[in-house]
């Protein structure tokens, strides 16, 4: 319900950037550059939490961005969903190109980190799944079949984050999540990206990432039909993520790897 007056009350009060606060618009073009300006990258936290799949954000959190997330999370900016479920498509399509294994045996299948339940009634909203939806309906509209796919669930109460360290945060999220019963047959339809708004320490997606691979099926589009059913290979084996955004740390982490990379190739 809260959700709905949210939505009721931007028709009727001044509006103003989410991301700035300049007045009669909610994302001004300043804001929206911050946002998807640039072409998405993969990023990498530091230290880098075991089981993380390659993630890719669209943008660094900080400043404009980091305010149009807050604004869409916290303060019920929720006409916000479309510019960041736009970020996100971008992100998806970064993390899983087409041409890439797994790409032609179905639609992509956006797989939302879950929020508590307690967040959600707080929030009067569940912000991941609607930029989630957001980014499906956008991926759609350039050609590509996608749909979102909320199969992660909480099974035990989980500790508010804030305040954590990388750690603490992995400690926090151990076993935490799991897929939801009658959830594993939806993940053969297409190829599985996991997504989230915000990637810091990395231990939400490392933790999606584990509930997935525990999950096993007696086929899976791509794996070959002779492994043994109790094969860890016939798990769901989910190597790729997308976020909007992402420390900027992460973000040069990522660049100095590439130089590395290439000075150690022979190129200057």
């Amino acid at each position: 319900m809260r959700g709905w007056w949210r939505e009721i009350a931007g028709l009727v009060l001044p509006v103003a950037c989410g991301g700035c606060g300049r007045p009669r618009t909610e994302l001004c073009a300043a804001c929206a550059h911050a946002l998807a300006g640039a072409p998405p990258r993969r990023v990498r936290p530091s230290p880098e939490p075991a089981g993380l799949p390659v993630v890719h954000a669209a943008a660094p959190y900080a400043d404009a961005v980091r305010e149009l997330l807050l604004a869409h999370k916290e303060r019920g900016a929720l006409a916000l969903a479309g510019p960041l479920g736009g970020a996100l498509a971008g992100a998806v399509a970064a993390a899983a190109p087409t041409g890439t294994a797994g790409s032609a045996d179905g639609p992509l299948l956006l797989v939302p980190v879950p929020s508590s339940r307690r967040s959600v009634r707080a929030r009067g909203h569940d912000p991941t799944r609607r930029i989630a939806l957001a980014a499906a309906a956008r991926l759609r509209r350039s050609g590509r079949p996608a749909r979102v796919v909320p199969v992660l669930r909480q099974r035990r109460y989980v500790a508010d984050q804030a305040g954590l360290g990388a750690r603490g945060r992995l400690a926090n999220l151990s076993g935490a999540l799991e897929v939801v019963p009658g959830g594993t047959r939806l993940l053969t339809a297409g190829r599985v990206v996991l997504v989230d708004d915000l990637m810091t320490t990395g231990a939400s997606l490392a933790e999606a990432t584990r509930a997935l691979g525990a999950v096993h099926l007696p086929f899976i589009p791509g794996i070959p039909h002779g492994l043994p059913t109790g094969s860890a290979q016939r798990g769901i084996e989910q190597r790729v993520a997308a976020v909007i955004a992402s420390s900027p740390a992460s973000f040069e982490i990522n660049r100095n790897s590439s130089e590395t990379s290439i000075v150690a190739g022979g190129e200057r």
